[in-house]
């Protein structure tokens, strides 16, 4: 797979080293990791922890040595934290520990009041990476995703990037407020985005909720549509959209960014900073794959969001939206050689 990467300023030789190391190591740490007994809310793949964190009680996997240099990777709509499961052990054959994180709303990740509104607005989703990382006793990481999973990388870098040592985000900068989400587009793109008008009727949520697991395989496929995913890699996801809260986030997290539903005034300090498109200084890597079929910016619409050390990369073959599960090696490398720098 190609990689063209604009910026060349990556210590090569520690590439290289990082490399080799998590090729030689990555593939029977895979095999040892999949056989693995699970533990309790596990799914095939990753043992599931449980943890209380902020508002939720947090499902999410952990990977390598707990005294590792940590990573959080974070997934986004509609998938799950399978979507790391081939870039966790490449990373863990590096010497990193790795934390993948349920979202509010997906697999075992649960609120601990029943009386907490179901936000979904995305100050709300990274403050809970933020007190995940509190609970586990992680001072600093450095902070991966794509999609949702960008989006609040994007933000923990920008608003708390003491805690964040370097950022991969998957189409680059995604930072936005409600005003921006309310002013119309060109046709065309308004028509990418026709699930957002989908979720904004009643009748849409009521579809979606009677519909997730179909609604889920579409989006799949418009999004990566060179991506050959069989049945058995869907199911592994889609049970995670079985989560009782997971229509009423996904819902208003759309409807919020639509502009035409409320969220909680504890966030709007958050939200008045996120609007004005703060610039983010930690070193940072984009990727987008050369078949996106979801609605993205390009690579020069937001070259100029980041301060500090940056590289973009096109990663090709058909590469669609959920990149790290299509191409779990150049997003792993992409995290190695942020790190570097």
């Amino acid at each position: 797979m190609e990689i063209k990467d604009v910026d060349n300023a990556i210590d090569a030789g520690r590439r290289r080293f990082l490399t080799t190391a998590a090729i030689a190591v990555a593939g029977a740490h895979l095999g040892a990791m999949r056989a693995a007994p699970m533990q309790s809310g596990a799914a095939n793949g990753f043992g599931v922890h449980q943890i209380n964190a902020g508002l939720l009680n947090i499902g999410y996997a952990d990977e390598g040595r707990r005294e590792a240099p940590a990573v959080v990777l974070l997934h986004g709509w509609p998938y799950d934290i399978h979507s790391f499961l081939d870039v966790t052990p490449r990373l863990v054959a590096a010497g990193y520990r790795v934390i993948v994180p349920y979202l509010r709303g997906y697999g075992t990740t649960r609120f601990l009041s029943n009386g907490t509104f179901r936000n979904g607005q995305p100050a709300a989703v990274a403050t809970d990476t933020v007190e995940l990382m509190n609970a586990l006793g992680i001072e600093r990481a450095t902070i991966a995703g794509f999609d949702w999973g960008a989006r609040t990388a994007d933000i923990i870098a920008a608003l708390w990037p003491e805690r964040c040592k370097g950022l991969v985000s998957v189409s680059g900068y995604l930072i936005g407020g409600q005003a921006a989400g309310r002013m119309p587009l060109s046709p065309a793109a308004e028509y990418q985005w026709w699930y957002q008008f989908y979720f904004a009727t009643e009748r849409g949520r009521a579809g979606y909720d009677a519909n997730r697991r179909e609604f889920a395989k579409l989006i799949w496929q418009l999004a990566s549509p060179e991506w050959r995913f069989d049945e058995a890699t869907f199911e592994r996801s889609a049970s995670a959209f079985e989560n009782p809260d997971h229509v009423d986030v996904v819902i208003h997290n759309y409807r919020w960014r639509m502009g035409i539903a409320e969220g909680e005034a504890k966030y709007d300090d958050f939200e008045r900073r996120l609007a004005a498109s703060p610039l983010i200084a930690v070193p940072s890597i984009t990727l987008e794959g050369d078949a996106n079929g979801a609605p993205h910016p390009t690579p020069a619409a937001y070259a100029t969001k980041f301060s500090g050390k940056y590289t973009h990369r096109t990663i090709t073959g058909g590469i669609g939206h959920n990149l790290p599960q299509e191409a779990p090696a150049a997003f792993a490398q992409a995290i190695l050689d942020v790190d570097a720098q």
